[in-house]
């Protein structure tokens, strides 16, 4: 078992509460791919530490990575979605080729968008990129779009996520509306909140219903669901929480808040998780902290199959609370 306590709660590691060890399903259904860590934004909760200077080969898949990826989707059809993320996956050449031939295989495609990448304009390296294409390009392929809007006000917006972020954020999610996203029931557009200080996410359907009346009311946004995700207590928002000397109180609540009807439906136990490298992980908060699936150190996607990894051990530790409190926490938003 893998295990990387915080010190603030050593005396209740997260796999105590399991008889053996945390399993996988019988079946996995879901490759996860954190395609690069570069990012437009620099956001103070980011559990990747993404940002846009993060543009090194060995932070971002390249096209022989990639087509090891594919062939793996063309070898393992037992694999439903593709759940790509990153970074702003989009910014990575990569993208649209994966798209492309898991949509081509018949598998769900998820794009964990960052709106603001729609209105951004890339100077870096003599060359200029919009990504105005982006909109089009998802339509086309009903790529499924869940964004990330942490709140539906602007102050709290631009306090995460820099000024000007919750202008970019509504001009984007109004582009994604402009071909059908949240308004065609094939194109489903999903907003992800989190909370903006050290606390639990409110109940998601009661939020859900803020978020849908004031987007509509003062932007005519419409959308498909809202998704309600726990900060993780992992690189820059566990620094700033040991900044404001919360560390220790939000992780009790963490912990106090641990709800076992969550288990069943943890994102780690239906998916694998690759890094741009095709490095394993259970999850993208496990590779964060250089986790590696238990049994695959130092191997990679090409060197498995889904088959084998089913039922597989889980690593654990004690940001492991932040799936399990409360409501429960994962990438599709609460789980009990």
């Amino acid at each position: 078992m893998t295990s990387l306590s915080l010190p603030v709660v050593e005396e209740q590691a997260f796999h105590r509460h399991f008889e053996t060890e945390l399993r996988a399903a019988a079946k996995i259904t879901t490759l996860q791919i954190n395609i690069g860590l570069r990012c437009n934004l620099a956001c103070n909760h980011c559990h990747v530490d993404s940002s846009p200077a993060r543009i090194a080969e060995t932070e971002n898949m390249t096209a022989a990575t990639a087509e090891r990826v594919m062939q793996w989707l063309s070898d393992n059809l037992t694999i439903q979605t593709v759940d790509i993320t990153g970074g702003s996956p989009e910014m990575n050449p990569n993208f649209k080729d994966i798209v492309r031939h898991a949509r081509s295989l018949g598998m769900d495609v998820i794009d964990r968008c960052n709106p603001t990448i729609l209105t951004y304009t890339d100077t870096r390296k003599y060359e200029s990129a919009t990504y105005r294409w982006v909109p089009g390009f998802l339509a086309e392929h009903k790529v499924i779009v869940t964004a990330s809007l942490p709140c539906y006000l602007q102050d709290n917006v631009d306090k995460q996520r820099g000024r000007g972020s919750y202008d970019a954020s509504v001009e984007g999610l109004l582009l994604l509306n402009d071909v059908g996203y949240g308004k065609d029931p094939e194109l489903p557009l999903n907003l992800v909140y989190n909370p903006g200080g050290p606390g639990l996410p409110p109940p998601q359907e009661a939020l859900e219903g803020d978020y849908k009346r004031e987007l509509r009311e003062r932007f005519g946004i419409e959308f498909t669901q809202l998704w309600t995700i726990t900060n993780m207590p992992i690189k820059r928002w566990r620094r700033d929480l040991e900044k404001a000397g919360k560390l220790e109180s939000y992780m009790d609540l963490l912990v106090g808040a641990y709800n076992a009807d969550t288990i069943e439906g943890l994102m780690c136990r239906h998916q694998i998780h690759i890094d741009s490298q095709g490095r394993l992980s259970d999850c993208d908060f496990n590779r964060a902290l250089d986790m590696d699936t238990p049994g695959y150190d130092d191997k990679f996607l090409w060197d498995t199959t889904a088959e084998e990894l089913a039922d597989r051990v889980i690593a654990t530790a004690d940001h492991c609370y932040g799936c399990t409190a409360g409501s429960g926490s994962s990438c599709t938003g609460s789980l009990a």
